[in-house]
């Protein structure tokens, strides 16, 4: 074994999340929810005859487009937060399963020399998504 304990998902506390990522986190638990949806098609539903009390469709329309606008705008944002936080927590577990697994080649590569290229090659894609850059 390396001893790389820092890289076991064991090692991550959720109590070093800060404010915003908590809210972004309850944020999306609140809009993955089917009632959720409900409340937003009965948004739309109770729009659509507010026609009859406005009068003019231009400010109808706008009356709907800037609320989901705004809507639409906070919350890409929440979530983007929660997709990004969710992504590195896979990339962390990959990274362990990686590690763990090297670990075991390692204990059984001792005259395999396949068998140690490839622990060499996993040993080396831990922590790649750091290293690579855009293309």
């Amino acid at each position: 074994m390396t001893g790389r304990k820092e890289d076991m998902p064991s090692s991550v506390s959720g109590k070093d999340m800060s404010m915003f990522d908590r809210f972004a986190e309850a944020a999306s638990n609140f809009a993955s929810k089917a009632w959720f949806f409900a409340l937003c098609v009965l948004l739309i539903l109770v729009w659509a005859p507010s026609i009859l009390f406005i009068g003019k469709v231009d400010t109808w329309q706008l009356i709907i487009n800037t609320a989901t606008t705004i809507i639409t705008f906070l919350m890409v944002a929440l979530l983007q937060n929660s997709q990004t936080r969710a992504n590195e927590a896979v990339q962390h577990k990959l990274n362990a399963i990686a590690d763990g697994l090297a670990d075991l080649m390692e204990a059984h590569s001792e005259d395999k020399g396949q068998l140690a290229q490839d622990m060499i090659e996993l040993r080396d894609a831990v922590g790649l998504e750091h290293r690579e850059g855009t293309r």
